[in-house]
């Protein structure tokens, strides 16, 4: 359809005259902290692999394992024949290193919140009284998704603003509060422990992304809502974790009515047993890693000090994630540019992901950056952005 070609051209040209079309490239990974993209190979500071578990070999040879016992597919949904009992074993370790009765695992956090909310919002379940929906204004868009799945107006709360929240709360009737433990944009965190007060106190529903946070965060490495009342609090195993794929931490009724109810477990296969594999060993390994996230926090501590002193803005970063926020797209892409030219991978994020006017370089520490690799960051961002 010649029409269609010519609408998408004029979209296109429109995205690269703004400075916000986005372009796919082949990437090799050459080990946990560097990847090769053009034949040159840059140090990464992009990736969310924050433990550099990716590249563990234990991850690795029970990723071989599961798949010489069970297979290369799960062949169907887990309704069907896609539930192995080691998943469901999985389940149970993953609940119990969250505090949950039960836990459940999804093919990928982006389904995983596009599909639980429509569930939890179901017409079905609550009739003519839908639950108000309040979330964070800065909310990841599979969150968003979810809301837009479910038919319902969100009622956005300044960001992290748990007075405006506690307003917003005020109102009669059922509630659903949406947030993230750390937020993947900004590395700024949420005081889980005060948004579980709230909700309690106005004897509301908290659905909490921890994303960023599984795998770093937490005395047990498992996200900062352990130990809190939280109603569903989600997770991925494709950051920290280092493999694929995410799961909810809630209630045994909770995890049995997704079951009916979550069109992203009911109709979609199973992931495959290498994958599962690679879950469980992370899951066996990350109680064990403080010494890494003791370093993570530590480095990540002194680029937000060096970046300061040198008068770049890090927003409200307090996590693995160091955004250098520059404001115009241009000037990103440029800054971002110039890195890959010093060998450092520095991806220029712009709007929509971001709002209008906070285009940065979403910088992402790992524990597998060497003390050289922090330092040599540190150096090339100021040089570039001067």
């Amino acid at each position: 359809m010649q029409d269609l070609d010519h609408r998408l051209h004029g979209f296109l040209d429109q995205l690269d005259s703004a400075g916000r079309r986005r372009r796919l490239r082949p990437i090799e990974p050459l080990d946990a902290a560097r990847v090769r993209i053009g034949g040159r190979e840059l140090i990464n500071f992009s990736s969310n692999d924050y433990l550099g578990l990716a590249r563990h070999p234990l991850l690795i040879e029970r990723a071989r394992e599961w798949t010489a016992r069970w297979g290369t597919g799960s062949g169907a949904s887990r309704l069907v024949t896609g539930h192995l009992a080691a998943l469901e074993a999985l389940e149970a370790r993953i609940a119990a290193a969250k505090g949950a009765q039960a836990a459940l695992i999804f093919a990928s956090g982006w389904q995983c919140n596009a599909s639980v909310l429509p569930a939890l919002l179901d017409r079905e379940l609550w009739g003519d009284e839908r639950p108000a929906v309040l979330t964070d204004r800065l909310i990841h868009a599979s969150l968003h998704m979810g809301c837009q799945a479910a038919g319902i107006r969100q009622q956005r709360f300044r960001h992290n603003d748990l007075a405006h929240l506690a307003q917003l709360l005020e109102r009669p009737g059922p509630k659903l509060i949406v947030t993230e433990s750390v937020f993947s944009m900004d590395g700024d965190r949420a005081d889980v422990a005060a948004l579980a007060a709230l909700a309690t106190q106005a004897d509301a529903a908290l659905y909490v992304d921890e994303a960023h946070a599984t795998g770093v965060l937490g005395s047990n490495g498992f996200g900062l809502t352990v130990g809190h009342a939280v109603d569903l609090a989600m997770g991925t195993f494709s950051k920290g974790l280092g493999g694929f794929g995410a799961y909810v931490a809630c209630s045994g009724a909770m995890r049995d009515y997704l079951v009916n109810r979550a069109s992203g477990l009911i109709y979609a296969t199973a992931l495959p047993p290498a994958v599962l594999g690679a879950i469980d060993a992370a899951v066996e390994l990350v109680p064990s890693l403080d010494p890494e996230r003791r370093r993570l926090a530590e480095r990540a501590e002194f680029v937000r000090r060096s970046f300061a002193a040198a008068g770049l803005d890090t927003g409200l970063s307090a996590t693995q994630i160091v955004p250098v926020i520059l404001g115009d797209e241009r000037r990103t892409l440029d800054a971002a540019a110039r890195l890959e030219e010093a060998g450092l991978l520095g991806v220029a994020i712009r709007p929509p992901t971001v709002p209008p006017g906070t285009s940065r370089i979403r910088f992402t520490l790992s524990a597998a950056h060497s003390d050289a690799d922090i330092e040599r960051l540190v150096a090339e961002t100021v040089r570039v952005t001067r």
